[in-house]
């Protein structure tokens, strides 16, 4: 939870500080290309895309979309926490680097008498997974103007 709230902070200022400037070509490029001049209906942001599976490295991935932009997670246990699992939903939303352009779902289980069970969910958890892959993303967009 600490590298959450730490990664959270400093989307915060990344967020504070990024450029919004459209004119800037291959911005908002989508992950997937066209070949022979075709077009590819995609609503992914390369950078949201390649920060979403970043941010959720440590979760096993049960499916990824590129071109509907969803990435599922598969049930992750912290060692440490054996009686509790985490899954995760990730959805980019449009083609825009922006906030709205992305959205988490987390599902949390605990383990009881009676097996695994679902349990409610810090609504700040989400939004802190949101954060993280959004402060990632921003990162990626500049290292690549930079590049």
């Amino acid at each position: 939870m600490l590298k959450i709230f730490g990664i959270a902070g400093a989307a915060a200022v990344l967020a504070a500080c990024a450029n919004n400037d459209v004119s800037v070509p291959g911005r908002d490029a989508p992950l997937i290309k066209a070949d022979r001049g075709g077009s590819v209906p995609t609503n992914v942001n390369r950078y949201l895309w390649l920060a979403s599976l970043d941010t959720i490295d440590f979760m096993p991935v049960d499916k990824a979309d590129p071109l509907a932009g969803i990435i599922a997670t598969d049930w992750y246990g912290n060692p440490q926490v054996p009686q509790e699992r985490f899954k995760t939903n990730v959805y980019i939303l449009d083609t825009a680097l922006r906030a709205d352009a992305l959205r988490v779902t987390v599902f949390r289980q605990q383990l009881t008498d009676y097996g695994w069970v679902d349990a409610p969910v810090n609504p700040a958890t989400a939004r802190e997974i949101e954060n993280a892959i959004l402060s990632r993303a921003r990162e990626l967009r500049l290292n690549s103007l930079d590049g």
